[in-house]
């Protein structure tokens, strides 16, 4: 075969690859350039191919180019994040990996790999910005918010839920149950706030995690300083590193100072939430910051101390995700110093009617409507379901009920609408490296779950949760019913 068809055959091939392959030969030049890399770059391929590369990218200095430090000085780079100007000037952001290929001493070429993370590092900036903005109007709030009673009104009343929309956050108070089992859980809890230890949360999707942990928080001694959480399956490993760590100005091409949440969150506690997806080798470095209480940013040389509580969620028994490879046991034993196991509602079930009436009142008072209690038929019902989606999915079943009824004001069982999925049809759900979705599509999820998180919190107050994201009342209202509109 002739030498124009094997270089041929090799385009096509590397055509065929998502990832940016740039190959230049012993003189800088460009022999190999595919469209993957040409539409990171946004370059035409015939204006990169046979030119030499200070030509195509004379605004990147020798130092910083991996390419030229292959070329010149035989150093391979590994996963290394740049951000650079292509020659239209645009702002391209990259992880490459770069590999000079040798005959004994002699530089042949340079390969270098490269993933696209403009988007990515566009997002963590913004998801920092954020999470810095609402921790700046917390402690604001915290700061002048009003003196509240000792919290022995029952669950349910009236009094106790003009309370919750008093705070903007959960405490041991909004933690309602009477089983003896989820009695016992809730003492670890008070006992676990009354000293700074790490704690581990386990439990499935739905059974109130983060309540606890926000509840532990906020009847700590770091109660006044900033809660932070993390969910650990939204992002991918390049993403989720930055926003944790934070990144470091100079520390390579383009970089700026960002503070990361372990910073942001100084005094007071992070939740990493579904600490189990957090990519593997992330869970080293989380590992590293826990033992020495010192955080690098992404880039930089300095240590930086840290002073934070970490609670950390996981919806499977936790020997299930050490066995399959989804959790170090290093990191396990680090963080289950303080264990607490919150029991599924098919569990507890002589708390589902308790539980039932405070949604019931919450949802009656809300809506305007004159609902009291729930039929005897409709406790059955309720009863015989086993809730795969535990608490949550029981709030929502109430809500719904509620929002259906008419003037009456008892709760009857058709009003209840039971799912059609059940446990073993549920589709379980994925992380962003297992997801389809593209970058716009993960922005409207982000989104969506910062809209109804906060609108839930305020208690399904649209003024106060429109406040809150600093939007208008009427934005918020469009989104939220084009969410539920979202198949």
């Amino acid at each position: 075969m002739k030498i124009w068809a094997y270089k041929k055959i090799v385009t096509e091939m590397l055509d065929l690859l998502d990832e940016g392959i740039h190959v230049i030969d012993s003189h800088g030049n460009t022999i190999l350039y595919n469209k993957a890399m040409a539409g990171l770059e946004h370059m035409a391929t015939k204006d990169v191919i046979g030119k030499g590369f200070k030509d195509v990218f004379p605004d990147i200095p020798s130092g910083e180019s991996t390419m030229l430090e292959a070329l010149h000085h035989r150093k391979s780079t590994w996963d290394h994040e740049q951000e650079y100007l292509n020659r239209d000037k645009r702002k391209v952001t990259t992880v490459n990996s770069t590999i000079p290929v040798m005959e004994a001493e002699h530089v042949l070429g340079v390969i270098e790999i490269s993933k696209d993370v403009t988007g990515f590092r566009q997002m963590s900036h913004e998801i920092l910005d954020l999470k810095g903005q609402a921790n700046k109007i917390g402690a604001a709030r915290a700061k002048n918010a009003p003196v509240l009673n000792s919290g022995k009104t029952p669950l349910g009343t009236a009094q106790r839920k003009h309370k919750a929309h008093q705070r903007s956050h959960y405490s041991f108070e909004d933690i309602g149950g009477a089983n003896v089992d989820f009695l016992e859980t809730l003492f670890i809890a008070k006992k676990a706030a009354e000293n700074d230890h790490t704690v581990l949360i386990s439990g499935e999707t739905g059974t109130g995690k983060e309540l606890f942990a926000q509840s532990i928080h906020y009847a700590s001694a770091r109660k006044n300083a900033p809660f932070l959480a993390q969910n650990c399956a939204a992002l991918p490993e390049s993403l989720l590193e930055g926003i944790l760590f934070g990144t470091a100005k100079g520390g390579f091409t383009g970089a700026t100072d960002r503070d990361g949440l372990f910073v942001q969150a100084a005094g007071g506690t992070l939740l990493l939430d579904e600490i189990s997806a957090m990519p593997y080798a992330l869970q080293g470095k989380l590992l590293r910051v826990l033992q020495e209480r010192y955080v690098r940013p992404v880039g930089g040389v300095a240590d930086v101390p840290t002073d934070l509580r970490i609670i950390a969620t996981i919806n499977e028994p936790a020997e299930a995700l050490i066995r399959t490879g989804r959790l170090r046991q290093d990191l396990y034993y680090r963080l289950n110093v303080i264990r607490i196991d919150v029991p599924p509602l098919r569990l507890r079930r002589d708390d589902i009617s308790l539980l039932a009436d405070a949604f019931l009142a919450k949802y009656s008072r809300m809506d305007g409507k004159n609902l009291r209690r729930l039929s005897k038929p409709a406790e059955e019902k309720l009863q015989a379901y086993d809730f795969p989606g535990n608490v949550r999915e029981l709030e929502n079943m109430i809500m719904a009920a509620v929002s259906l009824s008419g003037e009456e004001d008892i709760l009857e069982a058709e009003r209840i609408a039971l799912p059609a999925l059940t446990t073993d049809s549920a589709v379980p759900a994925r992380n962003f490296s297992e997801s389809a979705l593209n970058l716009p599509a993960w922005l409207a999820r982000v989104e969506a779950d910062i809209l109804m998180e906060t609108t839930a919190r305020c208690g399904g107050n649209i003024t106060r949760a429109a406040a809150d994201l600093g939007i208008k009342r009427q934005t918020l209202q469009h989104k939220l019913r084009k969410i539920s509109q979202t198949p």
